[in-house]
């Protein structure tokens, strides 16, 4: 081993090893102890969140509308139903006013109720706690109000979709049941059915005919067959 390769072996060893542990040790517990961040895939507005900057009942509301608004963004959006939200769709004024709600409204609501969190050096009771002026309630209060009347909203439009389809469906059950108890039809099938049965009687008929006017030419003397008639012998 030359001295060059040796003196590279050292500095890999004893320099760049070392330095590379500390650097993923260090990434690993700030991975391990950094805060866990909530992130809602229908909102993306939203941004990442700090699980422990919001409380449960706001979180739960969130959840709720996270779902139920990408749904109705889908039953509202995707008016072509070809899986996919694009130009071929038509614009509605409800999925307008889904889209703001999800991409406006909610991010400045919680936004707002961050700002009065962290105005609170200690551990953010002033917002949950304090009144705010003019009011009868508090920050939280406040959020959990304007989340709820977005969840509501939400709810109608579910059950409105859910009955829109639903007399879609009875309305194609009538049809059907139109199309195939309708008097015309079963008079026409009557129809067919006494016509074949006619043809019938007729070709019954016929073959008796037939097998009469058979056994006359096999046997032309009729009920005199085997004797021979005065009038038959001619002289």
């Amino acid at each position: 081993m030359t001295q060059v390769t040796a003196m590279l072996v050292m500095f890999v060893l004893y320099g760049v090893l070392p330095v590379a542990g500390l650097y993923l040790g260090y990434r690993g517990i700030k991975k391990v102890t950094a805060p866990k961040m909530l992130e809602y895939k229908a909102m993306p507005q939203l941004g990442y969140i700090p699980e422990k900057s919001l409380p449960v009942e706001v979180k739960t509301a969130l959840e709720q509308i996270n779902e139920k608004g990408e749904k109705l963004r889908v039953i509202y959006g995707d008016t072509n139903n070809d899986g996919k939200i694009d130009d071929k769709d038509t614009v509605n004024e409800t999925y307008i006013m889904i889209q703001n709600l999800m991409d406006r409204h909610v991010p400045q609501a919680v936004a707002d109720y961050r700002r009065l969190h962290d105005l609170d050096m200690g551990d953010g009771a002033l917002a949950d706690s304090t009144k705010i002026k003019h009011s009868n309630v508090t920050g939280k209060e406040a959020l959990l109000d304007v989340l709820r009347t977005i969840n509501t909203q939400f709810d109608d439009l579910l059950n409105a979709s859910y009955h829109q389809d639903g007399q879609k469906l009875l309305a194609t059950n009538r049809y059907l049941q139109q199309r195939f108890n309708n008097p015309a039809i079963t008079t026409d099938i009557q129809k067919l059915n006494n016509d074949v049965n006619r043809v019938n009687r007729v070709n019954s008929v016929s073959d008796a005919d037939t097998k009469v006017k058979s056994q006359a030419i096999e046997s032309p003397t009729g009920a005199n067959d085997g004797q021979v008639s005065a009038e038959d012998i001619k002289l």
